[in-house]
């Protein structure tokens, strides 16, 4: 699966945050250090995709690692090391622990507002948490949080303005983590009020909002053969009443319903899917994380496609999925286009048939 050096950035930011939160009077900036260690720790387990199939990475990728069961032992286990590496500095294992399992905990909640899933409660279940109220990368996010532990590290362990710099950049992503929050009940509510005046008969309601900003969503409605995608920006005066029909070709898939590697799509995407024929492969769509064009034009490459992948001796049978890396080219008049309609501009959106 991708793996976003930015995304590593903001986890390794909140993870030193963190720990300098918890143990830095203590350890200085050793602790900011553990905690950006302990902050991309769960991360790690993109490696294991080396050693296993797709259909086993897509379920392992934030799983167990990200789950609370692993904040705890994992972060024992943190504290017990880290204690030992530093037995010199006389800080023991229990607040060398406090400081890893606030750090793992912090990293699986963040990626639990995100849409791709997080499996909080791993072993026990797989279920994926995913409030979606933040994109996966965020400026506004990170930004604040990594000048102000910048600024707080420029002071000595001790100093009142060390924890205030700290504490302020905790504060401001925090809120803003929550205003994300409010501003998704929002846009779902302005969602449904769209569809229900564009009589639009739907199942499912899910809305994310677009990258790199929490101004402009996207949502996307599931019927019973057909998914209605459609653009609302804070800015916007009123609901949105255009919405795309994609159509989700249920029945190119439905020969390999009941293959494990399918039932892992379906998992993993929600059921907010399509699929597609090219030059006779078999390709599944994640409507979720959008297309290449922003959805600003009549068509564009799916962001997250997978080839199926069918057994030689016996096509019928689905054995894996290979991950397909889209043509993704943001031109400076698309660019333009998309920060326009983040203004509230509809007029920019090429809805085509």
């Amino acid at each position: 699966m991708r793996f976003s050096l930015i995304d590593t950035v903001t986890q390794l930011t909140l993870g030193a945050a963190v720990g300098e939160a918890v143990l830095g009077r203590r350890a200085g900036r050793l602790a900011a250090l553990w905690g950006s260690v302990a902050g991309m720790m769960p991360d790690l387990d993109v490696l294991l995709g080396v050693f296993t199939s797709e259909t086993t990475q897509l379920g392992i990728h934030r799983g167990l690692s990200h789950s609370f069961v692993f904040a705890v032992l994992g972060g024992l286990a943190g504290g017990r090391l880290t204690a030992v590496i530093h037995a010199g500095l006389y800080i023991n294992w229990r607040d060398w622990s406090k400081l890893w399992i606030w750090c793992l905990l912090t990293h699986a909640l963040l990626d639990a507002f995100t849409l791709y899933g997080t499996q909080l409660f791993n072993p026990l279940s797989d279920y994926p948490v995913a409030f979606s109220t933040i994109f996966i990368i965020d400026p506004l996010y990170t930004l604040p949080l990594l000048a102000c532990l910048l600024m707080a590290l420029r002071h000595p362990p001790g100093a009142r303005a060390r924890r205030r710099f700290n504490a302020a950049g905790l504060i401001i992503s925090s809120s803003y983590l929550l205003l994300t929050g409010a501003n998704a009940l929002h846009v779902r509510a302005h969602f449904a009020k769209g569809l229900a005046q564009s009589n639009i008969a739907y199942q499912r309601l899910f809305a994310t909002p677009t990258p790199l900003n929490n101004i402009l969503w996207m949502g996307i409605a599931e019927s019973e053969d057909a998914l209605y995608v459609g653009l609302y920006s804070l800015f916007d005066t009123g609901p949105p009443t255009r919405f795309r029909r994609i159509e989700k070709n249920v029945a190119l898939i439905k020969p390999y319903q009941t293959d494990r590697p399918l039932r892992r799509l379906h998992w993993f995407s929600r059921g907010y899917y399509r699929s597609t024929v090219k030059n006779g492969e078999v390709f599944y769509h994640d409507l979720r994380f959008g297309r290449s064009d922003l959805w600003l034009d009549a068509e564009g490459n799916y962001i997250f496609s997978f080839r199926l992948v069918r057994n030689a001796d016996n096509p019928s049978q689905m054995v894996d999925f290979k991950q397909e890396t889209p043509n993704v080219a943001l031109s400076g008049e698309r660019l333009s286009r998309f920060w326009r309609r983040i203004k509230g501009d509809d007029t920019v959106v090429q809805y085509g048939p």
